[in-house]
């Protein structure tokens, strides 16, 4: 268990790293927002056709083989990103290989990482470990942001460009997928699916999936809704507008993407508790409803001031319900389901989240519609958290099932 956290925070400070300056790299080799929107849509595009393949197999060839095969597609992604500024070139790099443009999980890891921490843990234990381990995550990537922006403010200060000053932040990123290759070759035989829980109804159905398609897919739909709507507001989308409307430096803007993610993590670990209380389904919805009004209000602050405070007050109660959500999927599934059922839910916000910036980036590059896209998210995730709530209110977690008779 320890092996997979500490492999989740090498993978989210690489990330973090990313969030701060890959949009801000983008630009500063000339890109149109066309070319950006349609080279983060086909990042996002590609991860999940990628992410969708293997999940849906892991449980059966082997998820520690899924994790090197995915460490080693973001190894060559980052490479590809490094070594070249040609635009084609960068297109099909973002297609296959595993690169993220949000600072969240992209690729096979969250699933086979979720799944493999529930084989080795109680149902009592779960809500709890995942909420630790998102913890960890958040914190990760809030250091990876620091580190980022520091160092490209540095290299900038020493007279680099400012393209070869994202560049190098982005050689950490390539970095960080050695390091988890090599301890993902380290992992315990003992996060594989047990063969006696390998059941024939899983090979022989799609996706991996059996007795629990419909609610697989029923969450898949909503789950996609609410990342759409996460599209219009990615940190490399939140840096942009904070740059152009008060003219934030890289050091700064990773300073505000730190506090961001460590206030997210803080408000992860609260969520065990609460969901003990007061169930999965209600704790994601009750604690995500007033985040996304927060949300909405950010572009009318009138100085930075204010717009940092709200959005880190928004930060601060707006990821209680990560670890609810991936709980929740995993205790509605059969054990060699898991896998599979995290990464299709996985793979559907990941599809969900690829079609915003094609939507998004020319509105934050339009003075006049720079704030629209906080509008745009804020209300659309109210509505999935209304609709999520109609739909699962009366069909709580079996543990719950069990604690309550």
């Amino acid at each position: 268990m320890a092996l997979l956290f500490l492999t989740r925070a090498i993978r989210m400070f690489g990330y973090g790293l990313l969030s701060v300056v890959l949009v801000l790299y983008l630009t500063a080799l000339g890109l149109s927002a066309a070319e950006v929107g349609l080279l983060l849509t086909l990042t996002l595009l590609g991860d999940a056709a990628v992410s969708l393949w293997l999940t849906t197999h892991a449980d059966r060839i082997g998820r520690r083989r899924v994790l090197i095969a995915g460490a080693g597609l973001m190894l060559a992604a980052g490479l590809a990103f490094v070594a070249t500024p040609v635009y084609v070139v960068l297109l099909v790099a973002a297609t296959i290989g595993v690169i993220s443009p949000s600072g969240n999980e992209v690729g096979p890891f969250l699933a086979i990482e979720q799944a493999s921490l529930s084989q080795v843990v109680g149902s009592d234990r779960r809500t709890g470990i995942l909420a630790r381990y998102q913890l960890v995550g958040s914190f990760a990537t809030a250091a990876g942001a620091l580190a980022g922006g520091g160092l490209a403010q540095l290299a900038i200060g020493r007279g680099a460009s400012a393209a070869d000053a994202y560049r190098l932040v982005i050689v950490g990123y390539a970095v960080a997928g050695v390091a988890l290759a090599l301890l993902f070759s380290r992992a315990s035989v003992r996060i594989e699916v047990p063969a006696g829980e390998l059941t024939d109804a899983a090979i022989r159905t799609r996706l991996g999936l059996h007795r629990s398609q419909r609610v697989v897919l029923r969450l898949s739909a909503l789950f996609a809704l609410d990342a759409f709507a996460g599209g219009f507001v990615i940190a490399g989308f939140i840096t942009l507008w904070f740059k152009d409307r008060f003219g934030m430096d890289p050091a700064a803007l990773g300073g505000l993407i730190f506090g961001a993610n460590i206030l997210a993590g803080l408000s992860a670990l609260v969520a065990g508790p609460l969901a003990r209380r007061f169930g999965l389904v209600r704790t994601m919805v009750f604690s995500h409803l007033p985040s996304n009004v927060l949300l909405v209000l950010v572009p009318f602050m009138p100085t930075l001031a204010l717009a940092a405070t709200v959005l880190l007050i928004r930060f601060s109660i707006s990821q209680m319900d990560v670890p609810t959500r991936q709980s929740y999927t995993i205790a509605v599934v059969a054990p060699d389901e898991r896998s599979a059922a995290a990464g299709v839910t996985g793979i559907a916000r990941s599809l969900g989240v690829a079609a915003s910036p094609l939507i998004a980036a020319p509105l934050y590059l339009t003075a006049a519609l720079a704030g629209a896209p906080f509008i745009i998210a804020g209300g659309l995730k109210i509505l999935y958290d209304v609709l999520l709530y109609r739909a699962f209110r009366a069909s709580p977690a079996p543990e719950e099932v069990r604690t309550k008779t």
